[in-house]
């Protein structure tokens, strides 16, 4: 990184940024005007940061870590990183002296940071060398693991029982009956330790407000919840693939056993979604070797940034394990072999066509899989007048994509447009039934990824 000359852009500190007002705080801050005593070396950057009181703030980021760069600064934010730590590193992307190379860091930093690194050395070596939680006693794991199963049961015939009094009663009651209904259901599923259930059961609630042609969408929906179902009590009989995937969807643990895979991972796409629980981070990676794309999952409590940060455009060399099921993407990030570095690595993109072939073959190994990663080679952001709306035109074929409602509300739409400007562009995003939805894309040329999301 540093010591190899190689900086990251203001692009990827600014993905980093937990909300819009910190990205916008944090760009005010890099510049040389408030800072002192800024230094970088040995995956390290520190400085000073002039505010509001007599002492300036501490502000020290570490990027030798697995799980991205981590943060220490003496302000009184709560959010991570805080505005401080943005403007540091945007300075330091400059890369024009503001930032020089020191031989070590001052006392204050390198105090956080050998204590960090000691505590980080003390957990790899107790993971090592004792087993995991639950292990010494395999007979009660195994005892839990039959409980609960038998709750998952109890609340999937239940559920199956008021998936027949819906039909039987007809769909317009369900118009009539608002969330109550489906709030009470889902809630039987909370209780019978089926958070993947609860989950889809909530949506169904807002199926009857989603305008017209709503009956066929519940009915949908509906069916699909039916055949989870009887995934679950019938999975004695599924091959042990899909079973996983059932096992899944409903929401049931599982570990990343799968044997790791070593591979230089470039960072595709990372965004969060945020309810009022638990804020859920998805970070998409491309193996250069491998070929292989996965998912990594990071998450935080209602109000704080999970820990796990990649920004796009970076390469980490590191192992992932997968997590067991049928065409299952999600994987388990291992030891990191070198810091994440910026690389000038593009994925190998499909046509529009071969992007919605590859979500119908994916849907045969996972019937409830909402979307598929995707990128696309050479397609062009057009407005569709007839339908409202934007596609992405395959520049090569007679071929589109409509992008979901979603990306048609989001401020990345236009920075695609923008990107574009009418000239084919290769885009990274997820491809599904509502659509497709940009994340990342590239222009033609070189230059670096923008992050649409």
């Amino acid at each position: 990184m540093t010591e190899q000359g190689v900086r990251w852009t203001a692009e990827q500190v600014l993905a980093l940024a937990p909300d819009a007002a910190s990205r916008k705080a944090g760009s005010k801050l890099g510049t040389a005007g408030p800072w002192s005593g800024s230094g970088s070396g040995e995956g390290t950057v520190w400085g000073l940061c002039k505010g509001s009181g007599s002492r300036p703030y501490q502000t020290v980021v570490d990027f030798a870590d697995a799980t991205g760069p981590a943060y220490k600064c003496t302000c009184p934010s709560r959010k991570f990183p805080c505005k401080h730590a943005l403007g540091l590193l945007l300075l330091w992307a400059e890369g024009d002296g503001a930032v020089p190379a020191a031989a070590e860091p001052p006392e204050w930093a390198e105090q956080w940071l050998s204590g960090r690194r000691k505590r980080a050395e003390s957990k790899r070596t107790e993971g090592g060398g004792s087993s995991a939680p639950g292990s010494a006693d395999p007979g009660a794991a195994r005892r839990r693991a039959e409980r609960r199963a038998e709750r998952v049961t109890a609340g999937a015939t239940e559920l199956e029982q008021r998936l027949v009094d819906l039909l039987r009663g007809g769909l317009a009651s369900a118009e009539q009956a608002g969330y109550g209904l489906w709030d009470e259901t889902a809630a039987r599923m909370v209780d019978a330790q089926a958070p993947g259930l609860a989950s889809r059961v909530r949506e169904l609630g807002a199926v009857p407000a989603s305008g017209p042609g709503w009956p066929a969408r519940l009915l949908e929906e509906c069916a699909l919840l039916h055949l989870l179902d009887q995934g679950w009590l019938r999975r004695d009989r599924l091959p042990d693939a899909l079973a996983a995937t059932v096992r899944s969807r409903l929401g049931l643990p599982a570990s990343a056993d799968g044997p790791p895979v070593r591979d230089r991972w470039l960072v595709l796409a990372q965004y969060d979604t945020v309810d009022p629980k638990l804020t859920t981070r998805r970070i998409w990676l491309h193996g250069a070797e491998s070929g292989r794309t996965r998912l990594l999952l990071s998450y935080g409590a209602a109000g704080r940034a999970p820990e796990l940060t990649l920004p796009v455009g970076l390469a980490v060399e590191a192992d992932l394990s997968v997590f067991p099921g049928a065409g299952q993407l999600r994987a388990a990030l291992g030891e990191q072999h070198a810091p994440p570095a910026p690389v000038a690595l593009r994925p190998p993109g499909v046509s529009t066509a071969e992007a919605a072939a590859r979500y119908g073959d994916a849907l045969r190994e996972d019937p409830w899989l909402e979307s598929v990663p995707v990128t696309l080679d050479r397609v062009i952001p057009t407005p569709d007048t007839e339908a409202g709306s934007w596609q992405l035109a395959d520049a090569e074929a007679d071929s589109a994509l409509p992008l979901t409602p979603s990306a048609r509300s989001r401020p990345g739409l236009w920075r695609l447009a923008a990107l574009s400007g009418g000239a084919p562009v290769k885009v990274f995003g997820e491809c599904g039934h509502r659509g497709f939805t940009p994340l990342t894309a590239w222009p033609e040329g070189p230059g670096t990824p923008v992050t649409l999301c």
